[in-house]
Formats: C-alpha cells, structure tokens, sequence
C-alpha cells in the first residue's frame, strides 16, 4: 500500500491549494517539484544585482486577496504580510497627467469628469456583490447559486472592450483607465469576454486593493507550503515527474500542468480521442520580461504614479487595442502595452537603502524571439523622461527563458492557455467536469482549467474537490 492517499504533483498556486483542500480533509499528500523550490509563477531572487530582490513572474496580486481559497487560510500565522500601495493602479497619458485607479470608488470616479457617475454605475454593484459573484465567477461553469449578482457581471462581461469602453465611456481617461485592465486578458479587445477581466481586475481593486507580499511573491509560496506541511503534508523538490509510471500507487493524483505536459506523462494511457482534444488545445500569447536595478525611484512626470504599486502604459484605448491584436497576427508593437510595477516603493526589503527595483513586461506572440527591451524601455522613458538613466542593471527573459523557468508556460503564455469564449470554462476540454480526466483517479489541477491564470489557488481547490468525490 502506499504511503499517500494523494499525489500532486507541481507546487504553483494550484498544486498548493490541491494538496492543502486535501489535506484539511485528512488525507496523507505528497506534492512533488521538479524545482529547487515551490512556487511556480511565485517566486523572488536576486536576478541583477546582491540585494535586489525581484518577482520572477507574478507580483501584484488582488486575486490573492479576493479568492474565496486563500480568503479561507490564515497565511499570516506563516509569515505572508500584505502590503497596500497608496495607489493600486496609474495609466499615465500623454498629456503628462494620469488617471488611477483608487480602492475608493468616489475618489477614482471624481477624476472622470463626465463619465464619473458611469463609472460607479458600472462597479458600485460588482463590489457590494463580489463574495458573491467570486465563487461563480472563479470556478467551473455551471447554473448560478447567485444569479441576480452573476447577471450584473456577466450582461456586461461578455462584451468586448473596446465595444462596451466605447458604448459607455466618453472621455478617453475612462476608456484608457478599463481598456489597461482589460489588457489584463492577453487577448485582442476586440474579443467578446475581454470586457470580464477589466471588470474582475477594476472590482478587486475597489474590493480588496491591488495588494503585493512583503519580501516578494516568494513569501506567498512559503506561507502556502508551510500551512501545507502544518497539515501533515510532505514536499519533495527536484524531483520531476516525466511519467504516470513512475508514481507509487495513490488514490489521486493531481497534475499542475497544462495539455502538452499531461500528453507527455500520460499520454499513452488516454483514449485517442482525449488525446486529439489535448492537442488541439491552444495557448496563448506570451510576454517578455525586464527586471530592472534603480538608483532611484522611475521618475513618472505624473505624481499619482509615483504613488501606484503598478502601471499601465498604453496611454489610449486605441494603442492598447493595437498593441494586443497585432500580437495575434504573429507581430509585435512598436509601443506595446506595457505593465510595470514598483514594490520597493512600498516594501523596503527589495533593495538596498534609497535603492530601487523595476519589474516589466510586455505582450509578444507565443514563441517570440523578438528582444523587447529597447521598446519597453522606450514606453517607460515616454512618461517617464530620465528613466534611463536610473537603470544599473537590468535582467531579461524571452518566451523561452519563461518556459525554462517553469514548464507551463508554454511558448512564455503565462496563463496556461488562451482565455478565450472557447476555453475560458471549457478548458482543457469540453467536459462536464473539467478536472477529471478519463483516467479515474488522475484529475488535472492547473491553470489550463477553469477559472485559468493568476495566483487564486482556484484550479487546485476546485480539482481537489472533484477528487475527494470521485475516489
């Protein structure tokens, strides 16, 4: 007999969450890493220079707050301490000002002008609704336990942006300002349901704030795994899994990892058909990244971004929505979307004293090889003159270096696939229970299930449910 009732196996967000649902219900867990480390996308190391600590992937995290999973921990008795930037959010213009977007709905409404009451019409009901609305919204689709609070989001959220910013918004501050967070998506704006990530992102914001982890996304990792092995639960690092075979007996096993993975561990145990539809699965576009060692804080011409825990640059809808269909079209942008933030404002571990770190990225093609750093540079020194010159070294990584770090994201998608109307709940198959998979105790745990990207913990807490009622 085996030691374990359950076998998890990568320690992302979602494995985490997988082998602490399983464990708070007394099963005996191993989580296997291949990695040095836990954490998947919530990892921190000194990537430039001795004393600057940066976020390898995720940073800013309002999902991590505002998930119903991590909502039901308490991290802090582990060590995870949140910080609130003054400001959650800044989209500076051209102009040399900035919108932003406040936790306090009337403050970032009084900056609209004309579209300020639209603006609260339009959130003031998500916020007062979202306990409700994220047990819905982040998890398999299925008939609503709340459907008056999922009617306010979803009449809305299946509209493309650049139609409903158009349709409800005048003034190109509060286009601009919902357009940023609808970028979110890594989709074409375009695209009907990109209009859901800007308004899940804008409603965290005024909900929860756009909050980061004292001493890097690292410390959410830690405080995970330590909750985990609080609870009996066992880790295992660099040990990778490349096959089903090579796992003792278990009652489930729970795989953090998307389709082309699963393929590869347990591909010559599935149907053919299964298999056909684990092929065709498609990613998403990818990002390249900039980390960046300052000798001081980015000098932003607009004061409020001096104050935002992260930054949009793209200045106008129009832009944005360029920038993210021409990545779909197998090209880059020549002011591509840009997405800073700025931690050491806020938590003075991240570098030396008066010292500074920068965290980018930007939006490419899936399997880009196209080095991005002049142009998002570029984009920071276009709202922020001087920039340059507060750079002492600066850390790259190409779509490839992202999947190298971790093995799921595919061609730099972070996001463990496209999240589009075809995959957004139908991921990575059409399947009354997306988790499960024709194997009868193996159940998939990753972001290329439903709710998809971020760090919520949601895939793994849905999939360990599936199996502790399956097996």
């Amino acid at each position: 007999m085996s030691e374990f009732d359950a076998i998890v196996v990568g320690s992302g967000p979602n494995g985490l969450a997988a082998g602490i649902t399983l464990a708070r219900q007394g099963w005996r867990v191993l989580l296997l890493e291949a990695k040095a480390t836990v954490g998947g996308g919530m990892r921190t190391a000194e990537l430039t220079l001795p004393g600057f600590h940066h976020d390898i992937c995720s940073a800013i995290h309002p999902l991590g707050m505002g998930s119903p999973f991590f909502q039901s921990l308490d991290l802090a008795e582990f060590g995870l301490e949140w910080i609130q930037p003054d400001v959650p959010l800044a989209h500076p213009l051209d102009d040399g000002t900035a919108v932003a977007l406040h936790q306090s709905l009337a403050e970032t409404a009084a900056q609209l002008g004309e579209d300020g009451a639209m603006y609260c019409r339009l959130f003031a009901p998500l916020v007062a609704d979202w306990d409700k609305i994220a047990r819905e919204f982040l998890g398999p689709l299925r008939l609503p336990r709340h459907p008056l609070a999922m009617a306010k989001l979803g009449l809305r959220a299946v509209w493309p942006t650049t139609l409903l910013a158009k349709t409800l918004f005048r003034t190109e501050q509060a286009r601009a300002l919902f357009a940023g967070l609808a970028a979110h998506s890594i989709m074409p704006l375009e695209w009907p349901l990109t209009a859901a990530f800007g308004l899940m992102l804008g409603t965290l914001g005024h909900k929860v704030g756009w909050p980061l982890p004292r001493g890097g996304s690292q410390s959410i990792a830690d405080a995970l795994a330590g909750y985990f092995t609080g609870l009996g639960g066992v880790i295992v690092t660099h040990h990778e899994v490349k096959s089903l075979a090579e796992l003792p007996p278990a009652r489930a096993i729970l795989l953090d990892v998307t389709p082309r993975q699963l393929l590869a561990i347990a591909g010559d145990q599935l149907p053919s058909g299964y298999r056909r539809q684990l092929e065709n699965y498609r990613y998403g576009a990818g990002v390249f990244k900039v980390d960046w060692a300052l000798s001081e804080p980015i000098p932003w011409r607009a004061a409020v971004c001096r104050r935002a825990g992260t930054v949009h640059l793209g200045s106008t809808l129009a832009e944005m929505a360029l920038s993210e269909r021409v990545i779909w079209r197998g090209k880059v942008a020549e002011r591509p979307f840009t997405l800073v933030t700025q931690q050491s404002l806020f938590d003075d571990t991240r570098a030396p004293h008066n010292q500074h770190t920068g965290w980018a990225y930007c939006h490419v093609p899936n399997g880009s090889t196209v080095d991005m750093t002049a142009a998002i540079e570029a984009q920071v020194e276009r709202f922020a003159p001087g920039f340059r010159d507060t750079i002492l070294a600066r850390h790259t990584m190409t779509t490839h270096d992202l999947q190298q770090y971790n093995p799921n994201y595919i061609g730099g998608d972070i996001n463990g696939g496209a999240q589009n109307w075809r995959q957004l709940f139908t991921r990575p198959v059409p399947r009354l229970n997306p988790y499960s998979t024709p194997l009868p105790n193996v159940f998939i745990c990753s972001s290329s299930t439903p709710p998809g990207g971020g760090v919520h913990g949601m895939c793994g807490f849905h999939a360990a449910q599936t199996a502790l009622s399956n097996v």
